[in-house]
C-alpha cells in the first residue's frame, strides 16, 4: 500500500527486509546467550541469590516500601510540573513582553541545568534555610528537583503543541469575538492535547525514571535504595538490580498503555462530537421544507 509518504517496498526489499530481521533476531539471541554463560559463570544464576524474591520479607520489608516512595515522589512531581508547565508555556506566548520575557527566562533557566544538580541545591536549601526535617528533607529535594526541570521542559512541549495548531483556529476565535483568554483555554488547549500526549507521556516516564537519582545521591529510600539495603543483607547484587530494572519496566509500560488508551478515547469523543437529530426534529424539516416547495409551486402556476 502506498501512500504521498510512503512506497509499497517491491520483492526485493521485502527480502531485504526479512535477511535484516532474521540478522538481528539472531545477533539478539547470541548476545543472551552471552549474557547467560557470563552470568552462570560468575554463580549468579544459583537458586540460592534468587530465592529471597520469593519470599514476603524482600518484598514487604524492603522493595514494597521503596516502590511506594518511588510512587509517592514520582505522583508529587507530576501533579505540581503539569499545571506549572502549562501555564508557563502559556506565559511565553504571552503578547506582553513583561510576562513573555521572564517566564521565557525562567524555562531556559531550569531547563539547562541537570535534574541531580537540582536536587543537589534544593537539598542544600532545605537543610539551611528552612526547619524541615531530616526524614522529610530528601522527599522534598527529589520532587522539587523533578518539578523545576520537568515544568520546564513541559512548557515547551505545551508551546510547541498550540503553536503546531493551524493559525485559521485563533483567526476564527477572533473573528467570533474571543479574547486571548477564552481563545487558549476553550480552543487551543483542548485540541492541543491530544498532539502533546506523546511527549507529555514519555516526560511522565522520565520522572518516573528520575526518583532513582534521589535514592543514589540523596539517600531518599526509593525503590533503587530500598534495592541496596536487600542487596546488602541477602549478598544479591545483579539479582537484585534486575528485579528493580523489571519493576521500572512494568511501571513505565503501564503508564504508556494508560497513555494510548487515553489517547485513543480522546480522538475517538472528538470524530464523534457531531450534533445528532433526531426523527421529530428530521420530520418537522421535512414538512417544512415539503410546504415550502408546494406553496413555491402552487404559486408558480396561474
Amino acid at each position: 500500500m502506498s501512500s504521498v509518504l510512503y512506497d509499497a517496498p517491491g520483492p526485493r526489499a521485502k527480502r531485504r527486509n526479512v535477511l535484516l530481521s532474521v540478522v538481528f533476531v539472531l545477533l539478539l539471541a547470541l548476545l543472551l546467550w552471552w549474557v547467560w554463560q557470563k552470568m552462570d559463570d560468575k554463580g549468579q544464576l544459583k537458586w540460592a541469590l534468587w530465592q529471597p524474591f520469593t519470599t514476603s520479607e524482600a518484598w514487604t520489608t524492603y522493595l514494597l516500601p521503596g516502590l511506594g516512595n518511588t510512587l509517592k515522589a514520582a505522583a508529587l512531581a507530576m501533579v505540581i510540573a503539569l499545571p506549572l508547565g502549562a501555564l508557563f508555556g502559556i506565559a511565553r506566548m504571552s503578547d506582553h513582553a513583561w510576562i513573555r520575557i521572564p517566564a521565557g527566562a525562567v524555562v531556559e533557566f531550569f531547563r539547562a541545568i541537570p535534574v541531580l544538580l537540582l536536587m543537589l541545591f534544593a537539598m542544600e536549601f532545605y537543610v539551611r534555610s528552612t526547619d524541615v526535617g531530616s526524614d522529610e528533607r530528601p522527599l522534598y529535594a527529589v520532587v522539587t528537583g523533578l518539578v523545576l526541570y520537568n515544568a520546564s521542559v513541559l512548557a515547551e512541549v505545551v508551546r510547541a503543541g498550540v503553536l503546531a495548531l493551524p493559525k485559521g483556529q485563533t483567526e476564527a476565535a477572533y473573528a467570533i469575538g474571543l479574547r486571548k483568554g477564552q481563545t487558549m483555554t476553550g480552543i487551543l488547549l483542548p485540541q492541543a492535547v491530544t498532539v502533546m500526549l506523546p511527549a507529555i507521556v514519555s516526560q511522565l516516564v522520565v520522572i518516573v525514571k528520575d526518583t532513582a537519582l534521589g535514592g543514589v545521591m540523596l539517600q531518599f529510600t526509593d525503590l533503587l535504595n530500598a534495592r541496596g539495603t536487600l542487596a546488602a543483607n541477602y549478598a544479591n547484587v545483579i539479582p537484585s538490580f534486575i528485579v528493580v530494572g523489571v519493576i521500572f519496566i512494568v511501571l513505565n509500560l503501564i503508564l504508556t498503555t494508560f497513555a494510548s488508551w487515553l489517547e485513543r478515547r480522546l480522538r475517538r469523543s472528538k470524530r464523534g462530537t457531531g450534533a445528532i437529530l433526531g426523527p421529530d426534529i428530521e420530520d418537522i424539516n421535512a414538512g417544512e421544507v415539503a410546504g415550502t416547495f408546494a406553496a413555491g409551486a402552487g404559486g408558480a402556476n396561474p
